[in-house]
């Protein structure tokens, strides 16, 4: 038996072998990596955008996205299958979070009655919805678990303070907690639901919170599920709405990697990446980040060092922990996720799906 450090390794090594130094040719948004090892896309059959995914293995994996879409792979990729809930085509799904292939749980985002959680014991075929945001003035953008049980999801700002959403029981129920233990929000502070990135967890009680649209990008970091909270700022570009902290990656509860910048186009992102020792108690620019706006991040499985970021305008990956980034795929995408046995997979606009595969 291989360990999982080795393939994570052999993962690590494949991706950095990748980059345009050892003669390769990025591949191109309308098609799969011709260099090594890149994204393979697979034919998602739909034309939505999946900001959601949760990959289980190399063979199963989910995408949640726009219109109320919710697909299932049992077979790397091969084929899709539509599991929507019945009636969800005007919701918009943002994140999704998966025990194995039957069981899931999907969070559809917007203001009031928009927000809602939908939860599957058998692989899509029938949906419960578990919540219903019905406060006109909540806004829930992400969702994370810690375990099959326990669970939080989190809204921007209401009454200036972000709210938390607790699970107990696998997403069956859930409670609002207690804003006591919660810092003030900024003027303009929000999270950002781009990926399914802005509440990450690490271990049993450790969670973190990412933050944008304010003066200053934070991140809020919780080592008792949700109930207290401590902020630090974040190097990352911020002053504006469309400026802060989009995805976060944790390897462990100390070692975390930040990403975000402005995701408007025509405009840089000059420190788009930061990492962190220490919990997220303080955060260090990345002293080579990635060239542009980054949504979503994710630890290479059994890698120390290792890692990939995404966005619109490409994947980049890391071996040092997120201090040195260098581009190895131009194709557009949302949000990554990566699984024990050393698979990763993309999503994003325009039905994008893909698996990272070795040439």
């Amino acid at each position: 038996m291989v360990s999982a450090g080795l393939c994570g390794a052999a993962l690590a090594a494949t991706v950095l072998a990748a980059p345009e130094a050892a003669g390769a040719v990025p591949a191109s948004p309308a098609g799969p990596s011709q260099h090594r090892g890149g994204w393979e896309l697979k034919d998602s059959g739909t034309d939505a955008r999946f900001r959601g995914l949760a990959a289980v293995s190399r063979e199963t994996a989910w995408a949640a996205g726009s219109k109320g879409t919710v697909l299932r792979t049992s077979n790397g990729g091969g084929r899709w299958r539509n599991v929507s809930p019945p009636g969800a085509g005007e919701l918009e799904f943002r994140d999704i979070e998966a025990f194995d292939g039957r069981r899931a749980v999907v969070l559809a985002i917007g203001e009031g009655e928009a927000s809602r959680v939908f939860r599957t014991a058998d692989g899509g075929a029938t949906w419960t919805e578990s919540f219903r945001n019905t406060d006109p003035k909540a806004f829930y953008d992400c969702m994370t678990f810690f375990d099959r049980r326990h669970g939080l999801a989190m809204s921007d700002p209401v009454d200036g303070r972000f709210r938390i959403l607790s699970t107990a029981d696998g997403g069956r129920s859930w409670k609002v907690l207690p804003d006591k233990g919660m810092p003030a929000a900024q003027q303009g502070e929000a999270g950002f639901a781009a990926s399914g990135q802005c509440l990450v967890s690490s271990g049993s009680r450790d969670v973190w919170l990412a933050t944008g649209g304010a003066a200053r990008a934070r991140v809020l970091h919780s080592a008792d599920r949700g109930r207290t909270w401590k902020a630090a700022d974040a190097p990352i570009p911020a002053g504006d709405p469309a400026r802060g902290v989009f995805g976060l990656a944790f390897r462990d509860r100390t070692h975390g990697i930040a990403v975000g910048g402005d995701y408007r186009a025509d405009q840089p992102s000059p420190k788009a990446a930061a990492t962190t020792g220490d919990a997220g108690r303080t955060w260090t620019t990345a002293g080579q980040p990635p060239p542009a706006y980054r949504s979503g991040v994710a630890w290479l499985p059994g890698s120390r060092g290792g890692a990939l970021a995404v966005g619109p305008t490409g994947t980049d990956a890391t071996s040092d922990g997120g201090r040195t980034w260098r581009t190895v795929d131009a194709g557009s995408y949302d949000t990554v996720d990566c699984t024990r046995d050393r698979a990763c997979w993309a999503s994003g606009e325009k039905g994008r799906i893909a698996r990272w595969e070795r040439n």
